[in-house]
């Protein structure tokens, strides 16, 4: 019996039982493999990291891409300001997260992958995950270095999503301060970032960097919570930067009907979860203000 070992984590290692490799090979940049596992069907890693398995991806993607879509609606529908038309994916290989964007009608989605191999892969191993979306006329796939694209691109995007590797080689570069400059520069007036920013439990440096960077640059920066079960170490954050610090306060009411007038389908997102989102335990709280764990301000 074979088994995987993740090793992202220097303290801590995740084992995963290989039923069968469908795929294992160097792509240019990364070292790829696909495997079958009996609870969470097909899985990908890279490096040595788990990126994203079939039984559990679609918390994942539903968070990263209808939490940000819907509060832009939902703002601009009140302030009649125009709908979401551009969405941005940097990153993103495997298909997912440009299937949910696309779940939205009347936008266009702008994926700008840094490894086709990554891609192509996908489309032959990983076909629940794309689901047919990396063929959609409303998606443009780009073939190029993400961090270079947001510095030079003239378009704006309503919202942009960094569905990236962990900050370990080629992916290291979305994590900067940098970078989440260029992404404000190609966001339209009251859109939002959203980022993949590790466990904090475990990646809690990871988050307090990226969040203190959103906070030189935005008017508000913080994060939201998903629970991925192959991403060790408890809940994972999602990075939130915004000139508009309404939008994670929208009323779950407005998300429902922007939910049911377009018959959105999931599995783990709901209205209601959009706000429970935002909601974040005290240690969160804490990692991301820069105060110690356990340091209390003393009462005058």
């Amino acid at each position: 019996m074979d088994w995987f070992q993740e090793t992202l984590h220097p303290a801590i290692r995740q084992t995963l039982r290989v039923e069968e490799v469908l795929h294992r090979d160097k792509t240019a940049l990364q070292d790829l493999v696909i495997f079958r596992n009996p609870t969470f069907g097909r899985v990908m890693a890279l490096d040595g990291i788990v990126q994203t398995t079939e039984g559990d991806e679609f918390v994942y993607h539903e968070m990263l891409a209808h939490v940000p879509i819907l509060a832009v609606k939902a703002a601009r529908r009140a302030g009649a300001k125009g709908a979401v038309r551009k969405v941005l994916i940097v990153g993103g290989g495997d298909g997912g997260c440009i299937r949910e964007v696309l779940k939205h009608k009347g936008l266009v989605c702008t994926m700008v992958e840094i490894d086709p191999g990554v891609i192509e892969l996908s489309r032959k191993h990983l076909p629940n995950h794309h689901a047919g979306a990396f063929d959609d006329k409303r998606a443009n796939i780009v073939i190029a270095d993400g961090a270079r694209f947001v510095k030079e691109t003239p378009e704006r995007y309503d919202v942009i999503i960094i569905d990236s590797t962990d900050p370990v080689g080629p992916g290291a570069v979305l994590f900067t301060r940098e970078f989440y400059a260029d992404c404000k520069r190609c966001l339209a007036p009251g859109g939002v970032l959203v980022t993949q920013n590790g466990v904090p439990w475990l990646q809690g440096e990871e988050l307090q960097s990226s969040v203190r960077s959103f906070r030189a640059l935005f008017k508000e920066g913080g994060c939201y919570l998903a629970v991925v079960p192959t991403y060790n170490g408890g809940f994972m954050a999602l990075g939130w930067a915004t000139d508009n610090a309404k939008l994670r306060k929208t009323p779950v009411a407005k998300i429902a009907r922007l939910a049911k007038a377009m018959k959105l389908q999931t599995r783990y997102f709901t209205p209601e979860l959009f706000a429970g989102a935002f909601c974040l335990p005290q240690f969160v709280h804490a990692l991301i203000d820069g105060i110690p764990y356990g340091k209390r301000k003393k009462k005058r």
